[in-house]
C-alpha cells in the first residue's frame, strides 16, 4: 500500500470508528488495530487522534457545504428553498456517519470548524437569495441574515431527528420543511410585534 492509499484507509477507518463511538470514545489503537497497522503510522500519517479527526472533519464539513450550494441552481426562491431542504437530506441519507459525525460535540481544542459554523456557511449562501427576496417584498433586508439562520437552523435541527427514525420518506420530510418554512415567510409581518407582556 502506498503512503497515500494508506492515509485514506486510515481517513476511513477512522471516519467510521468517530462516528460509531464518538471523538472520545475513539482511540488511536484500535484505528491502527482496525486498519491493521502500528500506532506510529497513524501518529506517522495524522501527528495522533487530533490531526485525524481534524482531517475527517474538514472534509465532511467539505462535502455537506458544496452539496448544499452545488443545489442551489436557481428558479423560484420556494424551489431553492426545496433544493436546500433536500441537498442537506441527501447528504443524511449519503454520508450517515459524516453527519453523525458533525452533529457530535467536537473537542474544545479543535481548529477545525463545528457543525454550527457549517450552518452559518451555508446560512450565507441562503442570505444572499432570501436578502432579494426582502427587497422584493418591502421587507427589511438587513433581517435576511438572522432569517436565514433560522431557517438553515431549522432543516439542520429536522435533519439530526431524521437521522435517527428515518420516517417518513426523504421527499415528505423536505415538503413539509419548505411548507412550514414557505408559508411562514408567505404571511410575514413586515414589523412584527410580541403578543405577550414580555418586551425585551
Amino acid at each position: 500500500m502506498t503512503g497515500k492509499q494508506r492515509r485514506e484507509q486510515l481517513l476511513e477507518i477512522g471516519r467510521s470508528v468517530f462516528a460509531e463511538r464518538g471523538y472520545d470514545g475513539t482511540s488511536v489503537e484500535e484505528i491502527a488495530e482496525r486498519a491493521g497497522v502500528s500506532k506510529p503510522v497513524v501518529y506517522e500519517h495524522f501527528g495522533g487522534k487530533e490531526g485525524l479527526y481534524a482531517v475527517v472533519v474538514d472534509r465532511e464539513m467539505q462535502l455537506l457545504l458544496d452539496m448544499v450550494t452545488g443545489a442551489l441552481t436557481g428558479g423560484h426562491s420556494r424551489e431553492l428553498l426545496e433544493q436546500a431542504a433536500f441537498a442537506l437530506m441527501d447528504y443524511i441519507d449519503t454520508s450517515t456517519d459524516g453527519f453523525k459525525i458533525l452533529v457530535r460535540d467536537s473537542p474544545v481544542a479543535q481548529a477545525t470548524g463545528t457543525f454550527a459554523s457549517l450552518i452559518s456557511d451555508i446560512a450565507t449562501q441562503v442570505e444572499d437569495i432570501l436578502g432579494l427576496e426582502f427587497k422584493a417584498r418591502g421587507f427589511d433586508a438587513r433581517l435576511a441574515p438572522m432569517y436565514s439562520q433560522m431557517l438553515v437552523g431549522m432543516v439542520a435541527l429536522t435533519g439530526q431527528w431524521w437521522l435517527e427514525v428515518r420516517k417518513p420518506g426523504k421527499a415528505e420530510v423536505a415538503a413539509h420543511l419548505v411548507n412550514l418554512a414557505w408559508h411562514g415567510l408567505e404571511g410575514m409581518e413586515r414589523h412584527p410585534k410580541l403578543v405577550g407582556d414580555r418586551q425585551q
